[in-house]
């Protein structure tokens, strides 16, 4: 596990899978966790890392429903998880879907948990709105097209942008179930101009990227989806992984 600092007022965690992003974000004597990491052993080091960062916490808050961003209440029990209303909606619709594909991923993986995966108290926040931390507001905006739900995330005062599944240095653009190509590029358009006044910009997968190459990915992930079926890959992501995404994605269109 890998964790950066951004600003006084946020931290990222970047785990071993995935390179699944965390981020931890304060103001004041409030302080969220946006997502998290994947392993029993990141997960547990997360209360003392805010405790030695002197970071408050007040809550949980997932960018989407997909099972790696839901992780933070195996680290803080207790907590509230905030999100979407349109990921509310998806949790309800789905319950306990997050907690069988972790178990997928555990048993396939051989990684033993303390405890199974419950959500617990689920907050629906409204989508374009805000969400007050101290003497300030995160934005949260709009986000869906990989999924059928999501938010990003806007640490204005920071200038740092949390975007979920979305402008990934690691992974093409992927349409999952419930996801859109139309969706995806509304949203990409949306977090255009977030992009631009951002001084660093975290996927949710990947590393933390500066403007100019976040910009630069959200290019390739236009051209790529508008050119779908037919679209070659992104130079920089051409693995084998992500060949069986993209045929996934044109599975999907057809």
């Amino acid at each position: 596990m890998r964790v950066v600092g951004l600003h006084p007022d946020v931290l990222v965690v970047t785990s071993r899978v995935w390179q699944t992003t965390c981020t931890l974000v304060r103001r004041g004597e409030e302080g969220f966790v946006i997502d998290s990491p994947v392993l029993t052993d990141e997960l547990e080091v997360l209360p003392a890392l805010l405790e030695q960062s002197r970071f408050a916490f007040s809550g949980l808050l997932a960018t989407h429903a997909d099972w790696d961003h839901l992780l933070g209440r195996l680290a803080f029990g207790a907590a509230a998880l905030g999100v979407a209303e349109t990921t509310a909606a998806r949790l309800a619709a789905e319950p306990g879907a997050a907690a069988r594909e972790l178990r997928v991923f555990d048993d396939e993986h051989y990684v033993v948990r303390p405890s199974p995966l419950s959500l617990g108290q689920v907050q629906a926040l409204p989508v374009p709105g805000h969400c007050a931390i101290g003497d300030q507001e995160l934005e949260l905006h709009p986000a869906d097209g990989h999924t059928a739900d999501g938010m990003a995330v806007w640490i204005a005062w920071a200038r740092v942008l949390v975007c979920g599944d979305y402008l990934s240095p690691v992974e093409i653009p992927m349409l999952s179930d419930g996801g859109s190509r139309d969706a995806y590029l509304a949203t990409l358009r949306r977090l255009e101009a977030l992009v631009d006044g951002a001084e660093h910009v975290v996927p949710g997968h990947g590393e933390v990227l500066d403007p100019a190459r976040a910009a630069a990915i959200l290019r390739e992930d236009v051209a790529y989806l508008e050119g779908l079926p037919d679209a070659p890959l992104p130079l920089a992501r051409r693995s084998a992984a992500q060949r069986r995404i993209h045929e996934a994605n044109v599975g999907r269109l057809s």
